[in-house]
């Protein structure tokens, strides 16, 4: 295993924790992602400025070097598209806690990775890709899924308001994602700096007139050891490790394993919070992950393969078609 996939699945297993973590702080859900998103904000500043420091002074600390200006700086307005992403992102996590607190961490995280599937179903209108068979399909078995989790929450109806913040935190989710796509220049740690930082933002901002802010006795109080775990820890350096491995990984491999974080979440759920896992529960998982999972790699696959088939029959027919050419021309020649 490469040091780059062993980070892109540690940072899975951070992410999928998320909600196991966010249980043990007594805190209101929007207090707990205010908390989160200003210390990961701080940790990943801290990390980018130690990134600059070290290009800047060279390797043995000697004459700074020229370095290349931030991109963000040289595109604002796919700065613009990121800080929107990141602003997404923070309500968006809102949302997501407040759903683990109602409906569970397993059921909560599942609704949130349902956000891929909104945006595959946009797609033709937002970035006029086509919706395959196998897209649909997919699709379908999210669906249904969904339906088999929520109708196995141990025998009680799941609450309304949990299934709502649920399926508003994937909403969000995919606004994050159509946002992000919308930068191709700026990436890396950068772009995670004024994602995590328009996400503090944010989360600042709903909090201002909620009363949602938090004093340093509230922290002392609820858990200060789990706050920071979840905001320098899940947040910070899983956000690091993230992003640091994401783009030198195949994108088939963090298409598939990116859907270990939601199935993380329900297996802790069940083994630490005592969360209910039927196997009515499990199948909907199976099929919310595994739906989700083949509708980008089965319908991106078949898409690609039968566009590289068309490009290759018109190249073996332009081919053939020269060939014969030559051999009129070589008969009339005669």
């Amino acid at each position: 295993m490469s040091r780059d996939f062993g980070k892109y699945l540690a940072s899975l297993l951070l992410f999928g924790s998320n909600g196991i973590i966010a249980s043990q702080i007594d805190l209101p859900s929007g207090q707990v992602v205010l908390l989160r998103t200003l210390l990961g904000s701080l940790a990943l500043c801290a990390a980018l400025g130690a990134s600059l420091w070290r290009r800047r002074s060279g390797a043995d600390g000697a004459a700074s070097q020229a370095v290349a200006p931030l991109a963000c700086l040289e595109h604002p307005r796919q700065a613009a598209a990121l800080a929107l992403s990141g602003a997404a992102l923070g309500v968006g996590w809102i949302f997501l806690f407040a759903a683990y607190r109602l409906v569970g961490v397993g059921v909560a995280s599942l609704a949130y990775y349902c956000g891929p599937v909104i945006v595959m179903l946009f797609s033709p209108l937002l970035f006029g890709e086509r919706l395959t068979g196998p897209k649909l399909a997919g699709f379908g078995c999210v669906v249904l899924g969904a339906f088999l989790v929520v109708a196995q929450c141990g025998g009680s109806a799941p609450d309304p308001r949990g299934l709502a913040l649920g399926g508003a935190s994937a909403l969000m989710y995919a606004v994050m994602v159509v946002f992000s796509k919308r930068a191709p220049e700026v990436g890396g740690m950068e772009a995670a700096c004024v994602q995590m930082l328009a996400s503090f933002a944010a989360v600042a901002a709903w909090s201002i007139p909620t009363g949602g802010l938090v004093t340093p006795g509230q922290v002392a109080g609820a858990n200060l050891p789990a706050v920071l775990v979840l905001g320098l820890v899940n947040t910070g350096l899983g956000c690091y490790l993230y992003f640091s491995s994401l783009g030198r990984l195949p994108v088939q491999r963090v298409a598939v394993c990116g859907y270990l974080e939601p199935l993380s979440a329900v297996a802790l759920g069940a083994l630490l919070l005592r969360e209910s896992l039927t196997p009515g529960r499990m199948l909907g998982a199976a099929l919310v992950v595994g739906g989700a999972a083949a509708s980008e790699l089965v319908g991106g696959a078949a898409l690609g393969g039968a566009i590289d088939a068309m490009r290759d029959a018109a190249r073996l027919a332009a081919t053939r078609g020269r060939h014969a050419l030559v051999r009129r021309r070589a008969v009339l020649a005669r």
